[in-house]
């Protein structure tokens, strides 16, 4: 079997977790428990004269509460801890050391939280609601949180859904949180359909437990961090990295979009062009892999003649930015275009054209961390022939290219070793290299989203096109699955994809950039380019 795909029913229904599947909203949830816990667990450690072990916002957030209904959450992970608290009662003050008590000052950490902030919604997750609704697929949203009508509401996407059911109805109903089905049941139950040929969509590992205790149709799990293996584990059918990496079939079929299945540019002007119409592009390209040609020798990667030339014809059309893991000034000198924008070290740091003021700079604190990881990883990875060690300034890339097959274990093993020690750093992937960033909420995909608002280009009247070949260029095809046009570069692998279609290789990147100038170069007629497939 694909590793990547797996058999499902024509769907009746799909069932949508709302944290971390619809709602950007994890992370603030992670925060509020760490906040919590780590308040209780300082004192209570300090009142025993015993050491203080901070809750992991990562590793215990996914593990134990993740996805359970408050009070579950604070008796599964104090349970880890070897501690047990009276249960209480749901009035409870939130400075009680019960779980009630626990239970509530995380719910009004969160509630700060939503009062200061609009929630954000995923891009691919809002792509997957509008294709349903167009093909009349009933889509329920469920959560263990009560909050769930409130954080929708904020969202701006209470409409999408036919039914909600949330923590509050599971109090009402007195029914029991995930793992078990049951909130899974009383969805379907709410849409009049079958759980046998109904999608679960889940983040979280107790998600997909209920999903697959449920008898569901399909059970897909979404990996927005680095818990893959354990969604499997728990029952996943298919797991993905976000929602943009699937379509809907004529036949009602999830289809995951791979590499080798996307449909080319060269088949599908046509459709582009229609893109196109009353619209004005913006475009991003990345650089290794896209504007050159991938080489063993990352330094020895230059822009040819031909390629800078189109580029430089296309810029004088429209916007254009080279995206790039390479930093800042190592890529201009590289791409020597002044006319263009430039994000390098994947959008840490961000440049307009000369004589413009757009620039940016993220993770200034994080480079004393970066020369620490640099300095381990050189003394550490001198004995393993064929590596090379690259500093950019807002990271460090170790490529793996020319290593013998039998040491890329002991390369990787020795990255994470340095990464264990830094945990203020974390690992990002390409082709044959592995890089240590700065565990910030940044990447190719905000990058591009933050140049859009400074040009305020972030309208709807503006089409973005972003190329690209990588995974680190994934990030900007999510960004842009619901509003952009997204082409990837096919390569050796077959790896799931958010991009909606494909060139074969840098030649045909090429092609379509001067398709694409000679098309801004043609006459209109009220706004609207010419309909043939030229």
């Amino acid at each position: 079997m694909n590793p990547y795909n797996s058999d499902g029913p024509a769907l009746e229904a799909v069932l949508l977790d709302m944290d971390g599947v619809v709602t950007d909203t994890a992370r603030a949830h992670a925060a509020a428990w760490k906040e919590m816990f780590d308040e209780f667990l300082r004192q209570w450690r300090a009142d025993r004269g015993e050491v203080f072990q901070p809750f992991d916002g990562k590793r215990d957030y996914l593990q134990y509460v993740d996805g359970k209904p408050r009070h579950d959450g604070v008796i599964d992970f104090l349970a880890t801890r070897g501690i047990e608290l009276p249960y209480g009662s749901e009035d409870d003050d939130p400075r009680q050391q019960t779980v009630c008590g626990l239970a509530y000052r995380k719910n009004r950490l969160f509630n700060e939280w939503l009062q200061q902030n609009r929630v954000r919604t995923f891009p691919g997750t809002l792509k997957l609601l509008r294709d349903l609704r167009r093909l009349g697929i009933p889509i329920a949203v469920f959560s263990a949180s009560r909050n769930a009508a409130k954080v929708l509401e904020s969202a701006g996407v209470s409409d999408l859904f036919d039914t909600c059911v949330d923590g509050g109805d599971l109090a009402r109903l007195g029914l029991p949180g995930k793992p078990d089905p049951a909130v899974l049941h009383e969805a379907v139950k709410q849409l009049g359909v079958q759980p046998a040929r109904t999608a679960v969509i889940e983040d979280a590992v107790a998600g997909v437990e209920a999903g697959a205790a449920g008898a569901f149709g399909l059970v897909i799990g979404v990996d927005r961090g680095d818990h893959a293996d354990a969604l499997r584990t728990a029952g996943a059918d298919l797991v993905i990295n976000d929602l943009s990496e699937m379509r809907i079939g004529p036949d009602r079929r999830i289809i995951l979009k791979t590499l080798d299945n996307l449909p080319s540019v060269r088949e599908r002007k046509k459709e582009i062009r229609r893109l196109l119409s009353g619209r004005s592009p913006v475009v991003f390209l990345d650089y290794d892999g896209t504007l050159t040609p991938i080489v063993s020798d990352h330094t020895k990667a230059l822009l040819d003649d031909a390629m800078g030339a189109a580029v430089s014809a296309l810029a004088e059309r429209c916007p254009v930015a080279v995206v790039s893991g390479r930093d800042l000034a190592m890529l201009r000198k590289l791409v020597a275009i002044d006319s263009l924008y430039y994000a390098g070290s994947h959008g840490f740091e961000i440049a307009g054209p000369k004589g413009q003021v757009t620039s940016m700079e993220r993770g200034v604190e994080y480079l004393p961390l970066l020369d620490e990881a640099e300095q381990e990883l050189r003394r550490k990875l001198a004995d393993i022939a064929g590596h090379s060690v690259e500093r950019k300034r807002f990271s460090v890339a170790v490529h793996y290219r020319q290593v013998a097959k039998n040491r890329v274990g002991d390369l990787k093993a020795i990255v994470e070793e340095v990464l264990e020690q830094h945990p203020q750093l974390l690992r990002g992937r390409g082709k044959k290299v592995l890089e240590i960033l700065p565990d910030l909420d940044w990447n190719k995909g905000e990058a591009v989203m933050w140049l859009l608002e400074q040009l305020q280009l972030d309208r709807s009247e503006i089409l973005p096109i972003y190329m690209g070949d990588d995974i680190t260029d994934e990030y900007a095809f999510r960004a842009l699955a619901e509003d952009g046009l997204t082409i990837v570069v096919r390569g050796e692998d077959q790896r799931p994809t958010a991009a909606d279609y494909a060139v074969a290789d840098i030649e045909e990147v090429r092609g379509f950039l001067a398709w694409l100038t000679g098309i801004l170069g043609e006459p209109t007629v009220s706004g609207e380019v010419a309909d043939d497939s030229r």
